[in-house]
């Protein structure tokens, strides 16, 4: 049960004043605590084991406390066991008190007796009682293995009963379900009709009982139970195995021998999926490192297996490490950045209208000077413009790459240091230093050569005279009286904002434009080459080599004891470790228990 396996359980409810408190004692042979209200206010286990020996031994275990006590102060010493669990008020726990009852003649029993249900709060109850009381049962008696042990008084309607409702809600074939009817005695008329009708579906069946009433001993008591439902004239009618407190206690043990026989197959395969998972997180804590020279060599194994994985994912392209994981399989996803980085560089041209900025730039150049001569200073300022409108696109993605890179990194460190996170700490600060490092440096050499595409326009490439005078091949075309026009790699243009401009500057603007677009074909090109293998060169040289040498340089230079502090347990793995030891030793201890019954019962069945 402390290892969360649910055992084969009788769990005891039903309303407030039904009896439940005499059921429970006719069945233990001991007094349990009475008086007005709620007397049960936490979960009480009861746990009945029959002792050949005269003297009765009882005691009570909770919290971490075991206390011996009496038959004859067992009822005080449940008092305050509860008043220490839920407090000195009214106020209900879901935190358990078990009571062992070891005395002679008692059955083989386990019950869980549960607060009476009542649904107005008096003497200083919580407002919310009921619904308190109506968690802790429903915790109780939904799991499949609980058995429902539903005490229900003869003087009222069964179907009116509270925990009859409750019952029915997670139990609804009332398969699990037995009832014991008590005050018998005070309610005789129709209670024949009444269990034999069974019009709320108790599967399990009824046994009527009559009540421990005022000093009567137990042995009294049974007595005139025995004769009340065979001399009087209406409950006589009730079949004897049906009526008693004897052949409650034997349909009890029936029922739980029955259930415990059914369950333990499952219990078994519980306990070693328990223990298989415990052995396993067990085996996978963080290792103890004993020695300084066992750090290093832990340390320098790990820092070898990052840099190879590293090595892997951002320059070979080899994922076998992370197949299904499409977000450490770095080449691809850096080649995804750098396509969308040239496709934004494409698209982060000015958007006025057709030739408007070569008509304003040759307005603002133009000089003394020949007329059929572009000025040179006209293309240098479009070239800015389009430089200018980009700028910032190749710092950023730079930016992107390098904070994609570093997300692998720090997710290769803490998968080799997964059992080890003495080291991760440091490893993953020298990584995310370094790449702070190379980033900046990246960005640097990106600016640079931004700005080297400001201070001239020059190619060698013959692709651009090619590109230029293709599409100054359309130039005609301006001529034309049409509001829309081909002028060919530019596509059918509406011109109709040019009509009032003289043919000559329309033609100089186109000229001026096939230049622009032709040169900054090659600029693109050029430019995304450049990055692109820049990148390619700092990726490899930081997996390569230099991650590995920041990490071994942070690591080794640490201060205030250095090196050694990595053999020093964090204390909540150290809990952990000592939590997980004493539960596998506990499983394995309840696993060896349940196969001894197991082949008892195999025997008994032979």
């Amino acid at each position: 049960m402390q290892e969360g396996i649910q055992l084969p359980t009788i769990v005891v409810v039903g309303d407030q004043s039904s009896g439940k408190s005499s059921v429970l004692e006719s069945l233990a042979g001991i007094s349990l605590p009475r008086g007005d209200g709620i007397c049960t206010r936490v979960p009480l286990v009861i746990r009945l084991q029959n002792h050949a020996q005269s003297d009765s031994l009882l005691q009570l275990e909770y919290l971490t406390k075991v206390v011996s006590t009496d038959e004859s102060n067992v009822a005080i010493a449940i008092n305050l066991a509860t008043d220490e669990i839920a407090g000195n008020g009214k106020g209900i726990s879901h935190t358990p008190l078990t009571l062992v009852v070891k005395k002679n003649g008692v059955p083989d029993l386990t019950m869980i007796d549960l607060p009476g249900i009542t649904r107005v709060p008096v003497h200083g109850q919580p407002e919310d009682i009921y619904e308190q009381i109506s968690d802790i049962i429903m915790e109780f008696i939904k799991p499949e293995e609980s058995i429902i042990l539903n005490v229900l008084s003869a003087t009222v309607d069964f179907p009116t009963c509270e925990s009859i409702r409750m019952s029915q809600l997670v139990d609804k074939t009332g398969e699990r379900t037995l009832a014991v009817v008590t005050k018998s005695d005070k309610a005789p008329d129709g209670l024949h009709e009444k269990v034999m009708a069974d019009d709320v579906k108790i599967g399990l069946g009824y046994v009527c009982v009559r009540n421990r009433i005022g000093d009567e001993s137990y042995e009294e008591a049974r007595m005139k139970e025995t004769k009340l439902f065979q001399a009087h004239p209406l409950l006589k009618k009730i079949d004897k195995s049906m009526v008693g407190v004897p052949v409650l206690a034997k349909r009890l043990v029936q029922i739980q021998a029955n259930i415990i026989s059914k369950c333990l197959p499952d219990i078994v395969k519980k306990i070693n999926m328990k223990l298989n998972a415990n052995v396993s997180e067990l085996n996978n804590l963080p290792r103890k490192l004993s020695s300084v020279a066992e750090a290093i060599t832990t340390f320098m194994r790990i820092v070898g297996l990052s840099r190879e994985s590293l090595k892997k994912l951002l320059v070979r392209g080899e994922f076998e490490e992370y197949p299904d994981d499409k977000s450490m399989h770095c080449t691809a996803r850096v080649a995804e950045l750098l396509d969308k980085f040239s496709e934004d560089i494409k698209i982060s041209s000015d958007n006025n209208s057709f030739l408007m900025t070569e008509i304003e730039v040759l307005e603002e150049t133009k000089a003394i000077a020949l007329p059929n001569f572009l000025p040179r200073s006209a293309f240098q300022a479009l070239l800015h413009l389009k430089i200018k409108a980009m700028a910032e696109i190749p710092a950023n993605f730079i930016a992107k790459v390098w904070d994609y890179v570093e997300t692998v990194v720090i997710a290769v460190v803490v998968h080799h240091c997964e059992k080890y996170p003495q080291f991760q700490s440091h490893m993953t600060v020298a990584a995310r230093n370094l790449i702070s490092s190379v980033k900046e440096k990246s960005t640097e050499r990106v600016l640079e050569i931004v700005e080297m595409e400001k201070l001239a326009g020059y190619t060698c490439d013959p692709q651009y005279l090619a590109e230029w005078k293709k599409h100054l091949a359309y130039s005609g075309n301006l001529n034309q009286n049409n509001s829309v026009i081909n002028l060919g790699f530019f596509g059918n243009i509406n011109v109709s904002h040019l009509m009032n401009y003289p043919i000559g500057i329309k033609s100089e603007a186109f000229d001026l434009k096939c230049r622009i677009t032709a040169y900054w074909e090659v600029v693109i090109k050029r430019m995304v080459d450049c990055i692109a293998l820049q990148l390619l060169l700092s990726i490899q040289r930081f997996a390569n080599g230099e991650m590995e040498a920041e990490i071994v340089n942070e690591v080794m230079d640490m201060k205030e004891g250095g090196i050694e502090r990595l053999l020093i347990e964090m204390p909540s793995v150290a809990l952990k470790r000592e939590r997980l030891k004493k539960s596998i030793s506990l499983l394995k201890e309840s696993r060896a228990v349940v196969a001894k019954i197991m082949d008892k019962i195999a025997v008994s069945d032979d």
